[in-house]
C-alpha cells in the first residue's frame, strides 16, 4: 500500500467526528469524569477522576498516532465543537493499516446515552469507512452482557460471526465472553446501492 493519509473528520448536521487535536483534553475530561458510572461497567479504562492532564496527554497521543497510521482513536463532537459526546476510532488492535482490518469501538457519554446516537455514529462510520477509507473488513466487539452494544450492532447490519468465550477481564475481574460482529465492504455497498 502507498502512503495512506488518513482522512480526519466526518460531519454530520448533528454531530463531528474527528481525530483528537491538542487542547481536547478539558472536552474529554468533562465527558469521561461525569459518565464513569455509565461507563464503568464496560469499558474497563474508565475512572472517576482523570486529570486534565492525563486527557490532554491522551489527546495529544492519538493525534500523533492518528498521523503516524499507527491508531485512528476519533472524538464525538456536538457540530460546533463546544461538547464532546463520546469516543469511537478504527482501531487496529496490532495489525498494519495495510491488511485493510480495523475494528470500529465507541463509548457515548452518559447524558447523550439512550437517544440513538450510538446507532447513528456507527451507521456513519461505516459508510465513512468504506467510501472514504480503504477498510474491507470493519468489526464491533462487545461483552454478550451489554446488550444495548450487541443491538447497535445488528442495527447497523452487522452480522454476529460468534463469541470468544472468556477472552478478556473485566473492570471487576471476572471474565467476559465478546461478541464478533463483522461487515465487510462488498456487503455493505451491495446493501446501501440504490
Amino acid at each position: 500500500m502507498s502512503t495512506f493519509f488518513a482522512p480526519d473528520r466526518y460531519e454530520t448536521p448533528d454531530f463531528t467526528i474527528r481525530c483528537y487535536q491538542p487542547g481536547d483534553g478539558q472536552m474529554s475530561q468533562d465527558s469521561v469524569n461525569t459518565s464513569y458510572e455509565h461507563l464503568r461497567t464496560f469499558m474497563p479504562w474508565a475512572k472517576p477522576d482523570f486529570s486534565l492532564e492525563e486527557l490532554e496527554a491522551n489527546a495529544r497521543r492519538f493525534c500523533g498516532e492518528y498521523l503516524s497510521n499507527q491508531e485512528f482513536a476519533l472524538g464525538i463532537f456536538l457540530p460546533d465543537g463546544t461538547r464532546k459526546l463520546g469516543g469511537t476510532g478504527f482501531h487496529l488492535r496490532g495489525q498494519p493499516v495495510e491488511n485493510l482490518n480495523a475494528e470500529v469501538g465507541m463509548w457515548i457519554r452518559a447524558s447523550e446515552a439512550g437517544k440513538g446516537l450510538g446507532t447513528r455514529v456507527l451507521n456513519h462510520m461505516l459508510h465513512w469507512g468504506f467510501t472514504a477509507w480503504p477498510w474491507v473488513r470493519l468489526e464491533w466487539r462487545c461483552d454478550t452482557l451489554n446488550l444495548a452494544s450487541a443491538a447497535v450492532a445488528r442495527k447497523a447490519g452487522m452480522r454476529l460471526e460468534g463469541t470468544l468465550r472468556q477472552d478478556e477481564r473485566r473492570s471487576d475481574g471476572t471474565r467476559r465472553d465478546t461478541y464478533v460482529f463483522a461487515i465487510l465492504r462488498d456487503e455493505y455497498l451491495q446493501d446501501t446501492s440504490p
